[in-house]
């Protein structure tokens, strides 16, 4: 028996991704928004409904592709190990990934590229 999964099923879950609106560089793995917002932050970009676009997963599936994000302000410095999504509204804590890590210093600027988050088809 085949396994299915309908397109708007992923799309429900990867608009919950796309109404966040906060950024975090993190220099940790945040446990919370809290977290992500004070202890293990780095640098914080605000983000728009524009910066999230749905499309075909590249192997199958869904995806959400969150835009580049350039010349952030670096508030604290240490070294970027995770990317972290929020909801400010909420001070709900999203999605957390890895990031290659990178040494960040107090008043420089990062860039953090275009990344995307997919769900496959079931197999």
């Amino acid at each position: 028996m085949a396994k299915k999964c309908n397109d708007l099923v992923m799309d429900a879950a990867l608009d919950y991704i796309a109404a966040c609106d906060r950024l975090f560089v993190c220099s940790a793995e945040p446990s919370s928004y809290s977290d992500a917002a004070t202890s293990v932050d780095l640098a914080t970009e605000t983000l728009t409904s524009g910066d999230f676009s749905k499309a075909n997963g590249d192997l199958s599936g869904r995806k959400v592709t969150i835009a580049e994000q350039a010349a952030l302000t670096v508030d604290h410095s240490g070294s970027a190990t995770h990317i972290a999504l929020g909801k400010s509204g909420t001070s709900e804590l999203t999605y957390v990934t890895t990031c290659t890590s990178q040494a960040l210093t107090a008043g420089n600027t990062v860039t953090v590229p275009a990344w995307a988050v997919e769900i496959a088809d079931p197999s």
